[in-house]
């Protein structure tokens, strides 16, 4: 199997502290890989190193299979001032192609914006104004908006966070289908271990240290993995 991304020997600080450690693991093409662990252990800066918004002490990130950092597609955790963010759904989806709502956008970026928009089943709303939308509702016009940049890895910053059972569930197909139907390779920040384990191929538990990489199935006959997934 090709692999999309490789970490290798990473090590990052944030304001001075070093968060991170000697990360190294891999993901191949149409894998979902879930980043677990504890409160302050680094996850979301190993999400944005990836993504190539934060810079790396020590160590290496490196793209194959034809994925650039340019043509990953990011959902970030959201702040205040951007669920506030005024425009409307269809122009935060069109974003995502060029990383500006503003300036020109192309009939194939377009047409790009509109897939996604039926992908995800947002048609309804396109031309709402996204502040006036429902936390899960909202979440999928961020998914959307990644799925403009990328055709193969989306990496995903705690998607579900915040949402009922019934709207994480909602989610998590969406997610699943991206990834099972189109191959689209997904790396998951996420403090629901149950959603990691039932819809992941790979575990990254991450600590002090890397604590676990490997299959899910080993994670959760690990000893890391019966105490933190229950089993």
């Amino acid at each position: 199997m090709e692999k999309i991304v490789e970490v290798k020997n990473l090590t990052m600080s944030y304001e001075r502290m070093e968060v991170l450690k000697d990360v190294s693991f891999s993901l191949g093409q149409g894998e979902w890989l879930s980043i677990v662990g504890e409160n302050g252990s680094g996850k979301t800066t190993l999400l944005k190193g990836i993504a190539g918004l934060l810079p790396l002490k020590e160590g290496s990130v490196s793209f194959g299979g034809g994925v650039t950092r340019k043509t990953v597609g990011y959902l970030p955790q959201q702040t205040a001032v951007q669920r506030d963010f005024p425009a409307c759904v269809h122009e935060v989806v069109l974003s995502g192609c060029t990383g500006s709502m503003f300036g020109f956008h192309t009939r194939a970026d377009k047409h790009r914006a509109h897939e996604a928009i039926h992908e995800l089943g947002i048609e309804e709303i396109h031309h709402r104004p996204y502040c006036d939308l429902s936390g899960g509702q909202q979440q999928r016009v961020l998914l959307a908006r990644a799925l403009c940049a990328t055709q193969k890895l989306l990496l995903l910053d705690e998607p579900v966070t915040g949402l009922d059972p019934l709207v994480s569930a909602e989610m998590y197909a969406s997610i699943h289908a991206l990834n099972k139907k189109r191959g689209v390779a997904v790396i998951m920040v996420s403090h629901d271990i149950a959603g990691a384990v039932k819809y992941s191929d790979k575990i990254l538990h991450i600590g002090s240290s890397v604590e676990f990489f490997g299959t899910t199935e080993e994670y959760l006959e690990s000893e890391l993995g019966r105490r933190f997934a229950g089993k």
